[in-house]
């Protein structure tokens, strides 16, 4: 099991910024994707960004170019920090973790979820 929490959510005005942080407890080995999703209401969640154990990143395209995510192997943790902030990025983000001990078997982690709201 891997033990995923998340911080840094909160009320900000348009054209400001966050940092969320997660930090990763429990069974680490053979996790190779670290990230974060975010889901508004009456949508479906969608992914933000993610890093590889290779250090491979992608992000959505609505927010390239806002958003960085960045990794501390030595605390276990994914950051996001996020600037220039829009109404359309209010919602609730999610910290991800896939691991894959085995060839063929993957699981996903979530986090319980912080939210994040951009006043216009």
């Amino acid at each position: 099991q891997v033990q995923l929490v998340e911080s840094g959510g909160g009320l900000v005005q348009a054209g400001g910024s966050l940092r969320l942080s997660c930090v990763a407890s429990g069974s680490l080995n053979s996790i190779n994707r670290k990230g974060w999703y975010r889901q508004a209401p009456g949508k479906q969640r969608e992914l933000v960004a993610y890093i590889t154990g290779g250090g491979t990143i992608v992000y959505a395209d609505s927010v390239k170019g806002r958003f960085t995510i960045a990794r501390d192997n030595a605390k276990n943790m994914v950051t996001l920090q996020m600037n220039s902030l829009e109404p359309e990025d209010t919602a609730v983000y999610y910290c991800y973790a896939q691991r894959t001990p085995l060839l063929g078997v993957r699981y996903d982690y979530w986090g319980q979820g912080t939210q994040v709201t951009v006043s216009s």
